[in-house]
């Protein structure tokens, strides 16, 4: 869903409920700058669907937002229980934001489970909906309760509102020729169109999605509709509910432009296809399934008119030993994977490496080791993209810093792969990959050229005058070889992973030619042209440094902007290119008394700076599989500003 974002949008005096327009001020409207909004229930209870549309439609009202939703890796795990809930988080505001936010303002709970598995998290007056259908003694005592949180005076603190969602649901659809289970499944709607009213958001797409999504089945999408609108309907005639809110549009915060609601994979995907168009190139996508990158197999795979080429492999191996035959026959390869993907694919990385040719490897982290928290976040695959491999077989890595900057970082892995013949590693994680912000989508003639010429004859002359082609004569700036087309006349040349002579590609053990390839091919990744890194330093007087990597970035800027709010003076950078690092990187290490490097593994770029540097990198971490809080970190690197 896109917005055209140039001005502040006008009040008007009516707020569009389905196709009935009611005036505004029934109740009475209370002002907001931000919300913090987690929908939780069973994994059946359509909680990601109910989060997802309350952000398309808060994005096409115009409110800048960040989201997180939160799953089990398990298919369907046992209903009602604490490791089957799922829950989607929503920040939402009339200012820039940078996280998912972190505590809720509103929790709505489908079940006890939900509850027990989100109260924690909430500050003292935060409002609960609970579906008290639900709490019945058998599924309180299935999480633990022994007596009704309900009644029991453990919610005094916070402010409560119980809501028979089910029963009003079923109710709401007796007219329609449903099982009272199918007319249960529609209670995340009754919920949604709730909290639509609560909070002033659109309706018209959420209707339209639902016609469409249903579309060969409209009693469903009937069902659905009423259920939403009934929702609607109850916050507007409950006492329950004395008031509404409102969030104003976030205009100011976003410079003009189309804007639309992408989630981290989504706008990759898009960013693969707009580099390919770029390059001139058809893209190839060998890929095998896994949590959390096989959304981006599923977005390509619907893009053939743009000459996309998706195959599913039957393992990690093959996905990549057909993306790097792509390669070889002049495709944009792509393959993409999660962290136990890339132990598997390692040695055709290292092929490729040796046959210096350009490959994307897409790694979405998620927690580990082996299987690990397949559904959860984590940066902990660093240290494995930059030295997961055999011998000396150095790549490039970058790493995108939000959802929408994953659009950017594929174009740049695209541009240095082609330029250089080198697959690159491009890092996101859990995190980004799901969650979305608005994102701008750029004019084309804002997207970089990544056209490359092909080798076309030969290119070299022996001593006897014969014109031959040497596959590993290198360009002299990039020392990228030249990429031969198979099948072009006079262009025959030998590949595989046996070490090559220099020049001629001809197999080669002469220890001094390894020596020569393997610094070479070190020399080439070394002079990959980066930006240099930037450093936010507003008043230039500040003693320490926090640098951060891929996704953190969200939560460091607010806890930066926090601790300035507080008069506390810091810097802040952020890094894109992790191999090979900007060149600025050592002189703006030194400019500071003390560095910081929070990160969602053990300290594995804070270990790589120390090495490189030599400077006292402090890591600040966590691997719990969620994003940092920003209190958490502006209370640690309050810390280590006072030493």
């Amino acid at each position: 869903m896109t917005s055209q974002v140039s001005s502040p949008a006008e009040q008007t005096d009516t707020t569009v409920v389905g196709e009935q327009r009611k005036p505004a001020g029934t109740k009475d409207v209370r002002r907001l700058d931000r919300v913090i909004i987690r929908f939780a229930g069973d994994s059946g209870d359509g909680m990601q669907l109910t989060g997802d549309r309350f952000t398309s439609e808060t994005a096409s009202f115009g409110n800048d937002l960040s989201t997180l939703p939160n799953f089990p890796a398990e298919i369907r795990a046992p209903a009602g229980t604490l490791p089957g809930v799922s829950s989607f988080q929503l920040h939402f505001a009339d200012h820039d934001i940078l996280t998912p936010g972190d505590a809720p303002n509103v929790l709505v709970a489908m079940n006890p489970a939900a509850l027990k598995a989100n109260v924690g998290d909430l500050p003292r007056g935060a409002e609960i909906i609970v579906n008290t259908d639900e709490f019945t003694k058998r599924a309180m005592q299935k999480v633990g309760y022994e007596t009704s949180p309900l009644e029991d005076g453990s919610l005094d603190g916070y402010s409560l509102h119980p809501v028979p969602l089910t029963a009003l649901t079923v109710e709401a659809l007796k007219e329609f020729d449903l099982s009272r289970k199918e007319a249960e499944r529609s209670k995340n709607m009754f919920a949604l169109g709730l909290l639509s009213w609560m909070y002033n958001r659109p309706t018209e797409g959420t209707e339209a999605f639902l016609k469409s999504k249903f579309g060969k089945k409209p009693d469903i999408a009937a069902a659905n509709i009423t259920a939403f609108r009934a929702g609607w309907n109850f916050g507007e005639t409950t006492e329950d509910f004395a008031v509404s809110y409102e969030v104003a549009p976030a205009a100011t915060a976003f410079p003009p432009g189309t804007y639309r609601n992408i989630s981290g994979n989504l706008a990759l995907a898009y960013g693969l296809v707009a580099a390919s168009r770029q390059a001139d190139l058809p893209l190839f996508l060998g890929s095998y399934p896994i949590t959390p990158a096989s959304d981006i197999l599923h977005e390509l795979s619907r893009h053939k008119n743009f000459g996309v080429r998706s195959f599913q492999a039957e393992d990690e191996i093959a996905g990549i030993g057909a993306a790097l035959g792509a390669a070889f026959g002049g495709s944009l390869a792509v393959t993409t994977t999660s962290g136990p993907g890339v132990a598997l694919k390692a040695e055709t990385i290292g092929l490729a490496v040796s046959l210096e040719l350009p490959l994307l490897v897409v790694d979405i982290q998620r927690g580990g080791p082996s299987t690990g928290l397949p559904t959860k976040t984590e940066q902990a695959d660093l240290l494995q993209a930059m030295f997961g491999r055999n011998g000396e077989a150095p790549v490039p890595v970058i790493a995108p810093k939000t959802p929408a900057d994953c659009f950017g970082a594929a174009l740049e892995a695209a541009r240095i792969a082609l330029a250089y013949r080198t697959p690159v590693m491009l890092l996101s994680d859990g995190y980004l990959a799901n969650g979305s912000e608005p994102w701008r989508i750029p004019d084309l003639d804002e997207l970089p050229d990544l056209r490359v010429q092909f080798a076309q004859g030969p290119n070299h002359t022996l001593d006897d005058g014969t014109e031959v082609f040497w596959p590993y004569k290198r360009d002299p700036q990039t020392l990228a070889r030249p990429w031969a087309v198979p099948g072009t006349p006079g262009l025959e040349h030998r590949i595989g992973g046996i070490e090559k002579e220099d020049g001629t590609g001809n197999i080669s053990y002469a220890p001094a030619n390894h020596d020569f390839m393997v610094r070479t091919r070190q020399a080439k990744i070394d002079g990959i042209d980066v930006p240099d890194l930037e450093v936010d330093d507003p008043q230039g007087a500040a003693g320490t440094l926090v640098l951060g990597w891929g996704s953190t970035y969200g939560p460091i800027t607010a806890a930066v902007r926090r601790l300035r709010t507080a008069g506390e003076s810091i810097a802040q950078a952020h890094l894109r290119h992790l191999n090979p690092f900007p060149r600025n990187l050592g002189d703006v290490l030194k400019r500071y008394d003390k560095v910081v490097v929070p990160e969602m593994n053990l300290g594995q770029l804070a270990m790589l700076i120390r090495a490189r540097y030599l400077v006292d990198a402090r890591s600040y971490n966590q691997v719990n599989g969620m994003p940092f809080k920003a209190e958490q970190l502006a209370t640690a690197l309050k810390e280590a500003i006072d030493g």
